[in-house]
């Protein structure tokens, strides 16, 4: 299973989780009546302050607290009520979604090591037998 984040509303700025390379940051996550979780070191797989995103915008929406309901809602291309990622905690909850972080906080440009292009990763002449 890949990992999912987005982007902090407030700042824009990719949530990345801390198998990644890059520092995480600490987040806050809103519902639609003012309660938040926070969350100082993301693990990759949705979950702030041990309160699962999916299973709030499934409960934020009248769906119960199943996470696979909530992860169908958020891909069906409907509206709906979503949680607030922010990095601030005075923020205030708006009805907008969160980004998507293109790189799943994880996988970002430029992060991975330079590959060499012979398999043995070494620039000798091979031996001719």
């Amino acid at each position: 299973m890949g990992f999912f984040s987005w982007k902090t509303q407030d700042t824009d700025e990719s949530i990345a989780n801390n198998c990644s390379d890059r520092p995480v940051i600490p987040v806050y996550m809103t519902d639609d009546k003012g309660n938040q979780w926070y969350e100082p070191d993301y693990s990759g797989y949705g979950e702030f302050g041990g309160k699962d995103f999916y299973e709030l915008l499934a409960e934020m929406n009248g769906l119960g607290s199943d996470r696979s309901e909530g992860i169908n809602l958020a891909y069906s291309g409907t509206s709906y009520k979503s949680p607030n990622l922010t990095e601030s905690k005075t923020h205030q909850w708006v009805n907008e979604s969160p980004e998507d972080c293109e790189y799943q906080g994880f996988f970002y440009p430029g992060d991975e090591e330079e590959e060499d292009d012979d398999w043995g990763g070494n620039d000798e002449e091979e031996e001719e037998y």
